[in-house]
């Protein structure tokens, strides 16, 4: 009898294969599914923290601004504290020796008055002596200024700024901006006829300034004045690096006129004003610098048109490092809107320079 032949690979084996197969099949999907839930609960875990701390940035931010803006105005206020301080200190010196004058009751002190009424008792005798002698009296020089100035503003404040030395040179700002401390009012004027920018309020109290300046040099000094924008010229043409004689009215009173005759307009270089003085031989021992606030450009003009106050401030801090070395520097400056880190600005800069800081009211000189 013929054997009968067996298939390995039958049909009920291939359905045992494929059912296995599709049960492993089945199985990593099923894990797979359930790795994808927990990567989105994972992500979303992830977003909501990211969401968190992006708030937390913003929130800093403005807290950020906030506290910039705080210390502005802290400046500010710690500048013009310091500039009410000194006049406070000097009106106190001024009332201690006034009382120490009135207070001078001691023995020893009203001793030494008789001694002086004694004195000039006899000095007296001898003057009538020589009247009736004929003899000629010299007579006490009629004092050192040789020009003089009347304003109507209370000058006697503004004791800090003292013109001591023996070379002193005078920095007038002659900007648009030293037309107005309002910023509109400056758009409106630097469109206007030059005799209206001359006229303007502000301009017309910084000539007052130039002619006080004039009639507080010392016997026997030399100055200079210099008026800038972008750049410095000096107001008497061609003595752009000589010194002049102080004890001539009649130079004084050019360069007093020349700046009388000019027109405010332009922007502000602090920094290419520091020329003037690099320019003078000898070096200046006093320098009076008059202005109104941050400059606009540094040696070169500016791409932008507008410059914001933090680009103000940047070039104010490349022109005061960039300043002459050695050289006391005074600061008289003029009020102008929006302009707040101007007075710690300048403050610092005469205080670094061994020199004296004013901003002076409106009626002055």
């Amino acid at each position: 009898m013929r054997r009968r032949k067996v298939e390995v690979f039958s049909l009920s084996f291939l359905d045992c294969i494929c059912c296995g197969f599709g049960a492993v099949v089945l199985f990593y999907t099923i894990v797979a599914g359930q790795a994808g839930v927990k990567r989105l609960r994972t992500s979303d875990t992830l977003q909501a923290e990211v969401n968190r701390l992006e708030e937390e940035v913003l929130v800093g931010t403005r807290n950020l601004v906030l506290l910039r803006n705080t210390l502005q105005k802290t400046e500010t206020d710690t500048a013009k504290a310091a500039a009410r301080a000194r006049e406070i200190t000097d009106e106190v010196a001024r009332q201690r020796a006034a009382a120490y004058s009135a207070g001078a009751t001691s023995q020893e002190q009203r001793t030494h008055i008789s001694q002086l009424k004694a004195e000039l008792k006899t000095l007296e005798d001898g003057r009538r002596q020589l009247q009736v002698l004929g003899a000629t009296l010299q007579q006490a020089p009629s004092g050192e200024r040789v020009r003089a100035f009347r304003g109507k503003g209370n000058r006697d404040y503004l004791t800090g700024i003292n013109l001591t030395g023996k070379h002193i040179l005078v920095l007038m700002d002659r900007s648009a901006s030293m037309m107005s401390d309002q910023l509109d009012a400056i758009i409106k004027l630097r469109n206007q006829a030059p005799a209206l920018r001359r006229a303007a309020p502000k301009w017309r109290q910084a000539m007052d300034i130039a002619d006080w300046l004039s009639t507080q040099f010392p016997a026997g000094s030399k100055f200079q004045m210099f008026a800038f924008n972008t750049s410095a010229t000096a107001l008497i043409a061609g003595t752009e690096k000589q010194w002049l004689d102080a004890g001539n009215a009649r130079l004084l009173e050019q360069a007093v006129q020349a700046y009388r005759g000019l027109t405010p307009e332009g922007g502000t270089s602090l920094i290419n004003a520091w020329d003037a003085i690099r320019g003078m031989s000898p070096r200046p021992d006093q320098v009076v610098l008059v202005t109104d606030g941050l400059p606009t450009q540094g040696k070169s003009k500016p791409v932008r048109k507008y410059v914001d106050v933090g680009q103000r401030t940047r070039l104010f801090n490349e022109a005061e490092r960039d300043k002459p070395a050695g050289v006391p520097i005074d600061v008289i400056l003029l009020p102008m809107q929006g302009d707040q880190p101007a007075a710690h600005g300048f403050w610092m800069l005469a205080l670094d320079t061994g020199g004296d800081f004013m901003m002076p009211s409106s009626d002055w000189p």
